[in-house]
């Protein structure tokens, strides 16, 4: 059975998905597709915790449950809010680390990784040189960059069926 390792760029898929289609991206169905393919050795989402109100702050927990339950490990890092007003709140370095780390050790079959940013392009090129696998980027076509769809084995088009329904 082949193994996959399974990395989603949480905030990436929320912007894109939310951006192009109003909707969000349906993880429980994107699991069940993967699970028929290989067995899940791994499977990461990094978000970001941020902790301005009580509300958000809810809905991000019950969010981030719902995906452990589904079987990620969730991995948070905090909000920066800069005093000149800027803000940091990205997981490239911490993203790239732990896919280098897995394809060295877990013998990956297959890399999936959830997002658009062209950033990861050059990790991909590494992987499939360096370690020989393969990889799937899943993100939406027109937010997603070109290098990154390029350097991908594979790009599978989040499209309306990956989606969470209207209720």
């Amino acid at each position: 059975m082949k193994k996959i390792g399974i990395f989603v760029d949480v905030q990436n898929i929320y912007y894109t998905t939310r951006d192009a289609f109003g909707r969000s991206f349906d993880y429980r169905k994107f699991w069940q597709h993967i699970n028929q393919q290989g067995n899940i050795v791994i499977a990461n989402a990094y978000a970001i915790q941020r902790s301005e109100q009580s509300d958000v702050n809810d809905s991000q927990i019950k969010f981030q449950d719902a995906l452990r339950h589904i079987g990620f490990s969730v991995k948070l890092k905090p909000f920066i809010q800069r005093a000149d007003g800027s803000a940091k709140g990205d997981w490239d370095v911490g993203i790239t680390i732990d896919i280098l780390k897995a394809c060295a050790n877990l013998e990956l079959d297959n890399l999936i990784l959830l997002s658009g940013d062209g950033d990861f392009s050059l990790l991909l090129n590494t992987i499939k040189q360096d370690f020989n696998v393969k990889s799937t980027v899943y993100g939406v076509t027109k937010l997603t960059a070109k290098s990154l769809i390029d350097s991908a084995d594979s790009f599978v088009e989040i499209n309306q069926e990956l989606l969470i329904n209207k209720s």
